[in-house]
C-alpha cells in the first residue's frame, strides 16, 4: 500500500522542538545508534515511536502489533517506554517482550500477525550507548524506504494524521518460550552436548537468562560469566569483543570451547580448547562445509563482507566454492544472500546468517551449531581450525572521531586520500586496504592485510596516523 503522507510547506519545519538532529542521517546500518541523552533522549524516542506507528499503518492494510525487546542498558527502559508511547499514541498496539536478544524480536515478528518489531540495544558498545532497530513485518531488517519515511517524519517534511483510537502496551515475555523452541527445534536430530563442558560469557546482557538454560537442555555442563543483567557493565571488557576473560576460563577449567555473545547476542566469538578465537570466517568456513557436504548449499556459496580473511576466501575455493564479498554490516550480507539464493552468510567479527534456520544474525543459533559440529566431528573445535585455514596477517584498528558529519565524509579528506594511494601502491598485489566509518560507534576503521605481518603493521601505522592528524584532531 503506497504512502499518503504528503510533504509540508516548510522542509526546515522541526517537530523536535529545543531539540537538533544532525544533519546527517540519523539511520545507519543498524538503525539508529549514539549515546544515551545525547542523541538518544525520551522525546525523541518518544517522536520516533510516534512516526514508525503513522508510517507502518499506512504500509498495512490489516492492524497488528509492534514487538519491542530490549538489552540491559540502564537507558534501554526509558527508551523502550518513551518509543511505546511514541506508538501507542499513533494507535499501534505494542507486545513488550523485555529483556531478550536481539534476534528473538527479529523471530517473534516473523511468525506472529506482527506488522513490525524494535530492539533496543546498542549491540557491542559501551554501556553509555543505545540503539532503536526496526525490524519489518518478515523479521527481516525495516526497508531503506521505510525508514527514510520515519526519518522524513522527525524532520518535519511529513503532515500527521490524527489517530482515532489509542493503542495499548501489552507485557508478552511468554513469547520468548517460542523464540527458545525454535533454537531447540534447529538442533541436528539425535544429537546431545552431554559429556562437554562449555564457558559462556553473556556479557552482563540481553542473553543471560535464554543461553544458560539452552545449553543446559542440551545435555552441556555450562559455565558461566558475567552473567546477570548489568546496564553499567554490559560488554565492558568482556563477551565478544574482549575475550581475555573467556580464554582463561576455558583454560582454567578445562572446557571443550568457549562461546562468547555480544550485548545483545546477536553476534558469535568462539574459543578453542587452548585458547585460540575462533572467529566469524572460521565459523562460516566449518559451518559452510558442513552444509555444503550435506547438500544444503546452493551453489557452494557463501556471502561475507570485505573485512574477511584472504586466507579463509582461498581456502573456501580450494572446497570448490564461492565466495561473494559485501559492503560491512549484516543487512548488506542478508541482501546478497536473497539475490544469490545463498543460504549461508555472515562477518568476520560473529554475525552469522543461516537462513535454514533464522532471518537475522543470531549469536546462540550460531553458538548452538558449532558446539553441535564439534561434537558431530568426534574431535576438538582445535583440531577443526587447524584443518580449515592459515589467516594472512589482518590488522585492524579503530580511531576515534567524534565529529559525526566529519566521520561519514571521511573521502573527502585529500591527506588521508594521498596515503591510501601511497598504501596501495607499494603493497600491490600484496596487501588490501580498507578504510570505514563505522555505522554503530562514533570511530573509523581502518584495517590493513598483507601476506607479511611487517608490512601489514607499516601500512596500518601510516593510515591511523593520517586519520588522527586530519580527521580526529
Amino acid at each position: 500500500m503506497a504512502s499518503s503522507f504528503m510533504t509540508t510547506q516548510d522542509p526546515t519545519e522541526t517537530r523536535l522542538e529545543g531539540m537538533s538532529l544532525p544533519a546527517s542521517p540519523l539511520f545507519g546500518t543498524d538503525g539508529i545508534r549514539g549515546k544515551a541523552g545525547a542523541l538518544l533522549t525520551a522525546p525523541l524516542a518518544l517522536q520516533i515511536g510516534f512516526w514508525a506507528g503513522q508510517v507502518l499503518k499506512t504500509y498495512h492494510s490489516q492492524p497488528g502489533a509492534i514487538v519491542v525487546g530490549q538489552d540491559s542498558r540502564n537507558s534501554s527502559d526509558m527508551l523502550a517506554m518513551a518509543l511505546s508511547a511514541g506508538l501507542t499514541s499513533a494507535g499501534m498496539e505494542v507486545w513488550h517482550v523485555g529483556l531478550c536478544p536481539t534476534p528473538a524480536v527479529a523471530y517473534l515478528t516473523s511468525i506472529s500477525p506482527a506488522i513490525a518489531g524494535v530492539a533496543i540495544s546498542a549491540s557491542h558498545n559501551p554501556p553509555e550507548d543505545n540503539g532503536i532497530k526496526f525490524f519489518g513485518v518478515d523479521g527481516t531488517k525495516l526497508s531503506d524506504e521505510l525508514q527514510n519515511q520515519i526519518e522524513a517524519g522527525l524532520r518535519g517534511k511529513l503532515s500527521e494524521s490524527v489517530s482515532e483510537s489509542w493503542g495499548r502496551q501489552y507485557y508478552r515475555p511468554e513469547l520468548l518460550d517460542k523464540y527458545f523452541q525454535s533454537l531447540q527445534a534447529s538442533f541436528p536430530c539425535c544429537e546431545s552436548l552431554a559429556g562437554m563442558r562449555i564457558v559462556l560469557d553473556l556479557a552482563w546482557g540481553a542473553a543471560v537468562h535464554l543461553a544458560p538454560k539452552l545449553f543446559e537442555a542440551m545435555g552441556a555442563e555450562v559455565i558461566c560469566l558475567h552473567d546477570r543483567p548489568d546496564g553499567n557493565r554490559i560488554n565492558v571488557n568482556c563477551g565478544a569483543t574482549h575475550l581475555d576473560f573467556l580464554q582463561a576460563a576455558v583454560g582454567r577449567t578445562q572446557a571443550d570451547l568457549g562461546l562468547a555473545f555480544d550485548g545483545d547476542a546477536d553476534r558469535l566469538m568462539a574459543v578453542d580448547e587452548r585458547g585460540r578465537v575462533v572467529n566469524g570466517d572460521y565459523i562460516l568456513y566449518l559451518w559452510g562445509r558442513e552444509l555444503m557436504q550435506a547438500g544444503r548449499l546452493p551453489g557452494k556459496t557463501t556471502i561475507a563482507t570485505v573485512m574477511s580473511n584472504l586466507g579463509f576466501e582461498r581456502a573456501w575455493q580450494r572446497l570448490g566454492g564461492q565466495l561473494i564479498r559485501t559492503a560491512v554490516g549484516d543487512r548488506y550480507v542478508w541482501e546478497e544472500m536473497l539475490r544469490q539464493g545463498a543460504m549461508l552468510g555472515g562477518e568476520q567479527s560473529g554475525h552469522i546468517l543461516c537462513r535454514h534456520y533464522g532471518v537475522s544474525g543470531d549469536g546462540l543459533l550460531s553458538a548452538l551449531h558449532l558446539a553441535a559440529l564439534v561434537r558431530q566431528s568426534g574431535t576438538l573445535l582445535g583440531e577443526l581450525r587447524d584443518r580449515s585455514f592459515a589467516p594472512y596477517p589482518q590488522l585492524l584498528k579503530n580511531v576515534r572521531v567524534s565529529d559525526r558529519d566529519r566521520r561519514l565524509d571521511w573521502r573527502a579528506c585529500e591527506p588521508l586520500q594521498q596515503t591510501i594511494q601511497q598504501a596501495e601502491t607499494a603493497m600491490g598485489e600484496e596487501g588490501r586496504i580498507l578504510i570505514r566509518a563505522s555505522g554503530t560507534e562514533p570511530v573509523i576503521r581502518v584495517m590493513v592485510e598483507a601476506t607479511e605481518l611487517e608490512l601489514a603493521s607499516y601500512w596500518s601505522d601510516r593510515l591511523v596516523s593520517a586519520v588522527e592528524q586530519h580527521l580526529a584532531a
